[in-house]
């Protein structure tokens, strides 16, 4: 039946350079590759897909969505081309532009069929340009209601057997059934992976982390007896989160937004609203480092207002630096500084480590010193009086840094050296940029570079010092060894 004009479908035939007949003879070669040899498709049943949204039967929108996501360098699922698959194996309908919140037996499907497009990626050598970010109002407008809610009932009663979804066929595990003990494997995997990204950055372990994900996703296709299936979900929000956070640390924008979005929907089908709210978080400071403020405010308001009741304080206290980090790119003083002191009297509640959920544990009394210097050395640039504060909760953060957050140590000196600079200090600002300059090429984290040409901006009004000078030209020859793909926000 006619839906009129897919326009997600024809935005994406437009970006790849393809004809009618191209595409066409493109899916009948891959469908043949992929077991299906007697599927035929013509340039008029193309133009029917584009101009009057007609649907075509499986395998088709699979087919295409390997094609797209082939030609574009980036993941195109068959819900970007426009296709959501519905009552079972077979049926696919058109999905409406406003695709948030994922029913609830769809969240398995989603993040199978992404991850195994990304690792699809992966594999081939492709890096992902992705598309523009979705706005933070176009996120919470969609996802309001759905996190102040609590998850609808499983549709079938606790046990084994498969949920009546529809296996995604490439890039996925065959889906089974598991027992308490791979789940605790699944669960120790993910400190691992936690400890690794903190070490190095995002980019080594990357697909690694998605691959697991993908695994995940194929044992949630089957109903586990509770709690095994909320510790499932568990899992899959945790490593969602981590894969949204290594794209977002090598550049991969997108990418990194859909996984902290898929993260959300796994966590409050698990029944942990605080873990949803702190995936919407991650995509807060995402905003915030691309230089949109307004967007991760609306972020961070939508992860507060859902965390439900008896959040951790530790929890809240992390919600607040990153809402402080957000104000004070907008430059409001009071703003920051009211709710930094919030932040600091929440992490004063708080028990002790073990009274912390695992995924924030990571959340120490450094990285609150951390977040604190990296809103006051981001408010010193329409305050100069911030400049100070910020020198004193990085000099905090840097004394309290436990082994193994190299990443975090880099970013440190990295903020001392610009409040340096924002305070008419040029040599304080200049020993600290030597500092990250020395450590900076041992990690894969694009942020630490990103934040590194942002301090090379900061010196330029001292360039007639020798010494700074000297300082520019080093740091403009380790800047050119910068990791590749990505602009810096500035």
């Amino acid at each position: 039946m006619s839906k009129g004009p897919n326009t997600r479908l024809a935005d994406l035939f437009g970006m790849t350079g393809w004809s009618k007949g191209e595409l066409a003879r493109l899916v009948n070669r891959q469908a043949a590759a992929t077991g299906h040899p007697q599927l035929s498709t013509d340039t008029s049943r193309v133009r029917r897909w584009i101009e009057t949204g007609e649907i075509p039967r499986e395998p088709v929108p699979k087919v295409l969505a390997v094609l797209f996501t082939e030609r574009l360098g980036r993941v195109v699922t068959t819900e970007d081309l426009g296709f959501e698959r519905a009552g079972g194996p077979g049926r696919v309908r058109r999905q409406s532009d406003d695709a948030l919140p994922w029913a609830p037996e769809r969240t398995a499907e989603v993040l199978t069929e992404f991850t195994g497009m990304d690792l699809m990626l992966n594999r081939r050598g492709l890096v992902g340009a992705g598309t523009a970010l979705a706005a933070g109002s176009a996120l919470t407008s969609s996802l309001h209601e759905w996190l102040h809610s609590d998850p609808a009932a499983p549709g079938t009663a606790a046990g084994s057997g498969t949920l009546t979804v529809e296996p995604a066929r490439y890039g996925r595990y065959e889906a089974t059934p598991v027992g308490a003990q791979e789940v605790d494997a699944l669960e120790r995997s993910v400190e691992v992976f936690r400890a690794w990204d903190a070490e190095r950055g995002g980019g080594l372990q990357r697909k690694a982390v998605v691959g697991q994900l993908n695994e995940v996703g194929g044992m949630l296709a089957y109903r586990h007896p509770e709690p095994l299936q909320s510790r499932l979900w568990g899992v899959a929000a945790n490593l969602a989160v981590l894969a949204g956070w290594m794209s977002h640390d090598v550049g991969l924008e997108p990418t990194a937004q859909r996984y902290f979005v898929i993260a959300a929907h796994a966590a409050r089908e698990g029944g942990d609203r605080p873990r949803a709210a702190e995936a919407l978080s991650r995509a807060a400071r995402q905003m915030i480092h691309l230089g949109r403020p307004d967007d991760a405010l609306e972020l961070i308001g939508l992860a507060k207002s859902g965390t439900g009741t008896g959040t951790h304080p530790r929890t809240r206290s992390m919600l607040h630096t990153i809402e402080a980090w957000a104000q004070a790119a907008k430059g409001r003083t009071g703003a920051v500084q009211r709710t930094l002191g919030e932040a600091e009297d929440l992490f004063a509640a708080d028990g002790t480590d073990a009274a912390a959920p695992t995924w924030m544990q990571l959340f120490d009394e450094a990285d609150l010193h951390g977040m604190q210097a990296l809103a006051y050395r981001t408010l010193a640039e329409h305050d100069p009086s911030a400049a100070l504060r910020a020198r004193e909760h990085g000099e905090l953060a840097l004394a309290k840094r436990p082994d193994g957050r190299q990443r975090s140590q880099i970013l440190d000196y990295v903020s001392l050296a610009a409040a340096g600079f924002l305070a008419d200090d040029p040599d304080r600002g200049e020993d600290y940029a030597r500092l990250a300059l020395e450590r900076i090429g041992e990690n894969s984290s694009h942020r630490t570079w990103d934040r590194l040409r942002e301090t090379y901006r900061l010196t330029a009004p001292f360039s007639d010092d020798p010494v700074v000078k000297a300082l520019r030209e080093e740091m403009s020859e380790t800047l050119a060894k910068a990791p590749k793909g990505r602009k810096s926000p500035i």
